[in-house]
């Protein structure tokens, strides 16, 4: 396995560790001589930290199963809106641009992501065509729609009673607004373009409300984009790959096997 941390912005390895100024993304790629698929992995942290524990794990994961892995550290508070939408975007075309010296299959490049992380998921996942920044390279070009998604206990309104208010005032800061509120409740956003979900929640999740799934499984069925959805009765917050948790942790062997459905 290669794990090498690059620059999103501007193709450079980066030395000394992630930092919190410059969004990087971390290559964790399995040894193949056929492009296989990969996925982004994106924190939780309702857009202030990034938890470790669904980071570097979680690629891991990927990887013992034969799947390419990029965790990105997208940058947050004090960062406002769009800049950690527009490292999500840019993540998605940076991986398809290295997709043939990667060897990653440019038709199979999964986003998953944890609590805020899942509301940059699936902010990617129906606003990819949206112009949040100006194209900076020939990275740019590319288009920036997952191929799948993977939402890990999300946070997808920001609208009351569903809305994370971490989430909601880390993003969006001095710029917030009901209108960019409603614009980022991703549950309105869903098109039969949405790329095929999977979701699991936990039913008693104190953070952040299980309404959040439920009601993007029920965009994501009115407009016919295929998903798989989990809800377990109990858990708190937080849990990643749940170790710990023998039910709920149990939420990887099916992602993995709903994967492998999809061709990864």
């Amino acid at each position: 396995m290669v794990a090498e941390l690059q620059n999103l912005w501007n193709e450079q390895a980066v030395t000394g560790g992630p930092d919190d100024l410059t969004a990087t993304i971390e290559l964790r790629l399995v040894d193949t001589h056929r492009p296989k698929g990969c996925v982004v992995v994106c924190p939780g942290g309702g857009y202030q930290n990034l938890a470790p524990h669904e980071a570097e794990p979680v690629a891991k994961l990927f990887n013992a199963a034969g799947v390419h892995a990029c965790i990105l550290r997208y940058r947050r508070a004090p960062h406002p809106y769009p800049v950690p939408l527009t490292d999500g975007i840019r993540a998605i075309r940076y991986v398809r641009a290295h997709a043939k010296q990667w060897r990653i299959d440019p038709e199979r490049i999964a986003m998953l992501g944890f609590s805020a992380g899942g509301h940059l998921v699936s902010t990617v996942s129906t606003q990819f065509g949206r112009k949040f920044y100006r194209p900076a390279d020939a990275i740019d070009t590319e288009s920036a729609r997952p191929d799948a998604a993977i939402l890990c206990y999300p946070v997808i309104s920001l609208l009351p009673p569903s809305a994370h208010e971490g989430s909601r005032v880390n993003l969006l800061g001095e710029a917030d607004t009901p209108a960019l509120r409603r614009r980022l409740s991703n549950e309105r956003q869903v098109t039969a373009a949405t790329p095929p979900t999977f979701l699991w929640h936990t039913a008693d999740d104190a953070a952040v409300p299980v309404q959040n799934s439920l009601a993007y499984a029920k965009a994501l069925r009115e407009h016919g984009v295929p998903f798989e959805m989990h809800i377990y009765p109990h858990g708190a917050h937080g849990l990643g790959l749940a170790e710990k948790d023998p039910h709920v942790g149990s939420w990887t062997a099916s992602c993995l096997g709903w994967l492998h459905s999809l061709g990864y």
